[in-house]
């Protein structure tokens, strides 16, 4: 097959390649990922009820078992990526590709029948393995590696990585931190047609964009590399060249670490603003904990680089782990005082920067220090080890986070309808009489709840055991994570000896072009 040629011809970075290939072109596909990782274990939970299927252990094991899944397919990709040799490239072909899957099976995600119990645990997991373990790990395999395989200018490669972050940071950061809880959730609720409609359209949005990411970007460092990118190592022998290597290492421990943190804080973030800080879907918790904790990531944008060239990308990153343990540490003391939450947040937030620009120039960085000392490229093998990782630990997280929410006894909310409509959906004039009769308090009193086509949605007050769990979870682990982070990176100094590896890396590349 023929594939499309990319429209980025110049040697140098372009500022059409920045606007387009790394800002906006991944945005579709990050905003569908920014959605599910914040809102899909809320749609199994609160739209499927799911928490108490099989005694609570189906959302326990199976984002465990997917992901052990996931971490395979990863491994395939990357040896595959490796071993992809075409004029486009060895990674943007299957970027193109992605383009495609993802949308199919972001809509899948949502269409969940209305069946049994085991035909909707099949449903989704097939549908959830559809989507991580084959679509996007198609995507993000190839989109993560557009940054090192861009360029070798270190100023070049900082700013593209940059400009991905601006993209990963405004659909996390404000659309689905702002908007979601301000606008979105309120009005869908917990019907499941409008969360079909809503992920369907973000969906097939994916598809136009992820398609501009793939013609307007370029891999240089491919195209120098010619025929001889296939090393003809098997994957044994390129592990063993991976974690070998202490930078690859301290990488790779650095990445687990602070996924570890950011994933359980995801998973988090929308129960601990619905039960802890304030109440469900109140459209105003949310938006104002996400708007203190966007405000720094937009000064970011031109803070961070020039602080990270001037005194590197890992002292800054360092001692910006500093104010993200304080902060963290000052959430998880007064979790329920807003303001005081407001005020970690902001703190967290400012320490979190460098790390959310510069993580994956530091990563290139490695991987030019691993071609200096082997004399060999990596790429796929490397990143398939951090989408391992990453995939990993959120269905791990995930699972641990619903294991947690299950033995602490969270309660879903109900739903109640103004006239009965079928056995099972009992009548608004029954809601109090058949709450008091269950032992069950509603968050907010009955009387000032609105009706959502007809629907009544009544969130229950949690135990306090749930709100320690989701606390803690939000807030409390990142403490912990800060201050490993600090330690680790101390020791990643791979940056101090950078140019003159890439300048011997280059001179190599020379000489056997001269032979």
């Amino acid at each position: 097959m023929r594939l499309p040629a990319s429209l980025i011809r110049s040697p140098e970075v372009t500022k059409k390649e920045k606007w387009l290939g790394y800002l906006l072109g991944p945005a579709g596909a990050l905003l569908l990922n920014a959605v599910l990782a914040t809102y899909l274990n809320v749609y199994y939970t609160d739209v499927l009820n799911l928490t108490p299927l099989w005694g609570g252990a189906f959302l326990t094991v199976f984002p465990i078992v997917s992901k052990i899944i996931d971490a395979i397919t990863n491994i395939i990709m990357g040896q595959v990526i490796d071993r992809t040799k075409t004029k486009e490239g060895k990674a943007r072909p299957w970027l193109f590709l992605s383009a495609f899957l993802v949308p199919v099976t972001g809509i899948l995600l949502f269409t969940v029948p209305e069946s049994s119990d085991t035909v909707k645990a099949l449903w989704v997991m097939i549908s959830y393995n559809l989507f991580y373990s084959f679509a996007y790990t198609i995507f993000n395999m190839s989109h993560n590696l557009m940054v090192p395989l861009s360029t070798r200018d270190g100023t070049a490669r900082g700013g593209l990585s940059v400009f991905n972050q601006i993209t990963t940071i405004m659909m996390s950061g404000i659309l689905v931190a702002l908007v979601f809880p301000m606008v979105i959730m309120p009005a869908i609720g917990v019907d499941k047609s409008k969360w079909i409609t809503l992920m369907s359209v973000l969906s097939i949005i994916a598809l136009p964009l992820t398609l501009l990411e793939y013609f307007f970007t370029k891999e240089r460092v491919t195209e120098e590399k010619g025929e001889d990118a296939d090393h003809g190592l098997d994957f044994g022998a390129q592990l063993k060249l991976l974690f070998t290597d202490k930078y690859m290492v301290l990488m790779y421990v650095y990445f687990f670490v602070y996924t570890v943190g950011t994933t359980l804080k995801n998973l988090g973030l929308v129960y601990y603003c619905n039960y802890v800080l304030g109440t469900y879907n109140d459209g105003h918790t949310q938006t104002l904990v996400s708007v203190i904790g966007g405000i720094p990531m937009g000064i970011g944008i031109f803070a961070v680089w020039p602080l990270a060239k001037r005194f590197g990308k890992r002292n800054v990153t360092m001692v910006g782990f500093i104010l993200y343990a304080v902060g963290s540490l000052i959430c998880w003391l007064f979790p329920h005082t807003m303001w005081i939450v407001l005020t970690g947040q902001f703190i967290k937030n400012i320490g979190g920067l460098p790390c959310a620009y510069v993580f994956m120039a530091l990563f290139a960085d490695c991987l030019d220090h691993l071609e200096w000392k082997s004399n060999i490229r990596l790429d796929g093998a490397a990143m398939s080890i951090y989408n391992i990782i990453a995939v990993a630990m959120v269905g791990i997280m995930t699972g641990v986070f619903n294991w947690m929410l299950a033995k602490a006894g969270y309660l879903a909310p109900v739903e109640f309808r103004e006239v009965a409509e079928k056995a099972g959906q009992l009548p608004w004039s029954e809601a109090s009489s058949w709450l008091t009769g269950s032992g069950l308090t509603p968050q907010v009193a009955l009387d000032l709840l609105e009706a959502k086509d007809g629907v009544y949605t009544v969130a229950l007050a949690q135990p306090q055991s749930v709100t320690w769990v989701i606390s803690f979870a939000f807030v409390g682990i990142e403490v912990f994570t800060g201050i490993a982070l600090i330690a680790i990176l101390f020791f990643l100094n791979v940056e101090k000896k950078l140019p003159e590896e890439q300048a011997e890396i280059q001179a190599r590349r020379e000489a056997k072009n001269a032979d």
